[in-house]
């Protein structure tokens, strides 16, 4: 992976996770990465914000946004639809990409279920709510989660974090 900083640029918050600055350098590597494997992410007018917040903090926004009274490990808020992140020309005023949010016990204890370090599993889950953000899902049909794990694990690797999915050839 090229060491760099993201095309996208990351408005980063760091409240209730342990430790500190290593968080958000983690998210800028990962955005790296994921910009590597996906064109929409690579617009320089992008911009999006991350939370790294509590599972009490992430329950308030599913609630209150999604319409689910519990927490999850991420949260994403797309501001842009697919086809107009791909049609933006690299000039001209900056343009909000949308907003991610990660509950720490949720992320800390799926990290451990998994057997994963919690850097890890954050990076997994950075990828896939930026994919999120550029437009693919994997609620609608198994052919979308399919191209979207693809990303994931392509990203992931750049990092050298293993495939979360498990080993599929």
């Amino acid at each position: 992976m090229r060491d760099q900083l993201p095309d996208v640029e990351l408005d980063i918050e760091i409240d209730g996770w342990p430790g500190g600055s290593e968080w958000a350098e983690l998210a800028e590597r990962v955005a790296v990465a994921a910009s590597e494997i996906e064109a929409a992410l690579t617009n320089p007018r992008l911009s999006a914000s991350l939370l790294f917040t509590s599972d009490a903090e992430v329950h308030e926004l599913n609630r209150e946004w999604r319409d689910k009274d519990k927490p999850t490990n991420v949260l994403s808020f797309p501001m842009l639809e697919r086809d107009e992140l791909l049609d933006m020309a690299a000039d001209g005023p900056p343009e909000m990409l949308g907003d991610l949010a990660l509950a720490f016990e949720t992320c800390a204890r799926e990290a451990a279920e998994k057997g994963v370090s919690l850097a890890d599993h954050a990076a997994h889950l950075i990828v896939h709510g930026l994919l999120h953000l550029a437009g693919h899902d994997h609620v609608d049909s198994d052919e979308q989660a399919e191209v979207m794990e693809a990303l994931e694990i392509e990203a992931l690797a750049k990092l050298g974090i293993a495939d979360p999915y498990g080993d599929r050839n």
